[in-house]
């Protein structure tokens, strides 16, 4: 198997909403985001299938040190293979790739957030960064474009952390802030056994309706000049805001289940975007 094949492989895998996005593009970038986004999905995949903490700690140092390496053209593994001959054309970093690692890090000392600003740290690593490489790989030309790229980001890592409430607590996480769980007086154990209230349900409408306002902010910012360009991230915000849609028709039933869009009505959201230039 060549390393296009396994990221492509990896990619399509996922069942991710990303994957529809990336149908409509031209080749050179459809392989630099698909290589992209296969290199997060093993980041991330470390984490997730982590049973013992040590060893995925032990797994993400040496993917720190194959990046380093790949940045000086010693690539051993197939998603950095893929990757590192476009990397310069569409301005993926040493210090991106690093961040996407270091979100995922937390994920292995951290399982709780104080506050909302705790949490866009983390935000801001696993997504943000992830948003900014997305819009470089789509073809933006305007500056302006990385404020929409990074806020889109947050918006749909938000709507991540929604749908996975149940999952995420099935691991003992829970990325929803500590002090906003205080102000719904919704505690920890409650999420943590699954047990739904009213309480619950308005905690989860204020999230909601904080990742509709960033969906809002971000689309603001896109300058006209990268609309076209910036399709694809306008294809994953209608899935995204389709499925946050879809969550709140459901009055948030998170916590038993993964609600998700069936992949043709992701087809059908992207070639809205792709054909009309609607959201």
């Amino acid at each position: 198997m060549t390393p296009q094949e396994y990221v492509q492989q990896k990619a399509a895998a996922s069942g991710s909403s990303f994957y529809y996005a990336f149908l409509f593009l031209p080749a050179p970038r459809r392989a630099a985001i698909t290589a992209f986004y296969a290199f997060c999905r093993e980041i991330d995949d470390v984490v997730d299938d982590a049973v013992d903490p040590g060893v995925a700690a032990t797994k993400l140092a040496w993917w720190q040190a194959e990046v380093a390496q790949s940045f000086t053209g010693r690539a051993s593994h197939p998603v950095l293979q893929a990757l590192m001959p476009l990397a310069a054309d569409f301005q993926i970093e040493q210090r991106h790739l690093q961040a996407v690692i270091e979100g995922c890090q937390m994920d292995l000392s951290q399982t709780r957030y104080l506050d909302y600003p705790g949490l866009l740290r983390y935000c801001h690593l696993v997504a943000g960064v992830v948003g900014e490489v997305a819009a470089n790989i789509f073809g933006q030309t305007q500056t302006q474009t990385t404020l929409y790229a990074h806020k889109l980001g947050l918006a749909l890592q938000l709507t991540n952390i929604i749908r996975d409430v149940g999952e995420d607590a099935l691991r003992g996480r829970i990325y929803l802030p500590l002090n906003e769980l205080q102000q719904f007086d919704v505690k920890a154990h409650e999420i943590l056994q699954r047990n739904y209230s009213e309480r619950f349900t308005n905690l989860m409408r204020f999230q909601a309706q904080r990742a509709y306002t960033l969906y809002d902010e971000a689309l603001v910012l896109l300058p006209q000049a990268d609309r076209r360009s910036q399709k694809p991230g306008l294809m994953m915000a209608s899935i995204y805001r389709a499925l946050l849609k879809e969550i709140e028709h459901d009055n948030f039933q998170v916590l038993h289940q993964r609600v998700s869009l069936t992949p043709l009505r992701k087809l059908w959201l992207a070639w809205k975007v792709q054909a009309l230039g609607k959201i």
